[in-house]
């Protein structure tokens, strides 16, 4: 257990520590009340701050992955094809695109779920149409305008899927007025990665730790968007804020 005392202000759940659930900002500061829980808090002091809210994706100069999971015909003709405008593909409800792969796990079951998640899918897009289709977004828990797409923002999971991070992930659903042009031409490239996902799950049920599951399966860093003004629509500098009404 670790006890924490504040000094003097309110936390700010901005940014958050990976190993000790601890959180700091610049008028106020956790102490350890023990040597052994100082000695510690010393070290985590050294880690990295993860803001709340962040986009971590695997990407290069020229593009975005995100993934998406499938039925055997959609994928298949998908692969072969190039495209989401295939046969059993319909864009007249809202398509999920997750950047993130623990996410993609977890909500899929490492393929494993049911039927129509049973490929996992790695679909590139250009860092340019990624940014132009979070600027048609509102938020799924916004009591605004809503707009074509929608973005959530849930709890990351750990590389096993079987615990929360106190992060949270992005999804981000594409509707129907927007997906026939995203499915027929944003997408740079698609590739079917069923394969990974299964040797994963075979890695987890075999006891595999979290950090060698990262190490092993997830190349993904912190995607800076470029767009002040999407920034400001998807939150991505939010503070804490009431759960989603639902999970995609």
């Amino acid at each position: 257990m670790c006890l924490r005392i504040r000094t003097s202000g309110s936390i700010s759940p901005r940014y958050w520590k990976t190993s000790w659930n601890f959180r700091t900002t610049q008028s106020s500061r956790f102490i350890a009340a023990s040597h052994m829980a100082a000695t510690s808090l010393a070290e985590d002091r050294a880690s990295p701050l993860v803001p709340y809210h962040q986009i971590r994706a695997l990407y290069d100069e020229e593009s975005i992955t995100v993934y998406q999971a499938y039925n055997e015909k959609i994928a298949d003709a998908a692969v072969r094809d190039q495209t989401l405008a295939v046969p059993g593909w319909s864009c007249e409800r809202m398509t999920w695109i997750k950047p993130s792969w623990s996410w993609m796990m977890y909500r899929s079951g490492f393929s494993h779920k049911d039927k129509n998640q049973s490929r996992i899918l790695a679909i590139r897009m250009s860092h340019s149409n990624f940014e132009s289709v979070l600027l048609q977004s509102s938020l799924s828990n916004s009591s605004g305008g809503k707009q074509p797409v929608r973005v959530q923002w849930d709890p990351e999971r750990s590389p096993s899927t079987k615990s929360k991070r106190p992060y949270r992930s992005i999804q981000i659903g594409i509707g129907r007025s927007v997906a026939e042009t995203w499915a027929k031409e944003m997408i740079l490239s698609i590739e079917d990665v069923t394969d990974k996902a299964r040797r994963m799950y075979d890695d987890v049920e075999a006891g595999m730790g979290e950090k060698e599951l990262e190490e092993k399966y997830i190349d993904e860093r912190v995607y800076e968007v470029k767009s002040e003004e999407v920034k400001k629509v998807i939150r991505l500098e939010a503070e804490e804020e009431s759960e989603p009404a639902a999970r995609h």
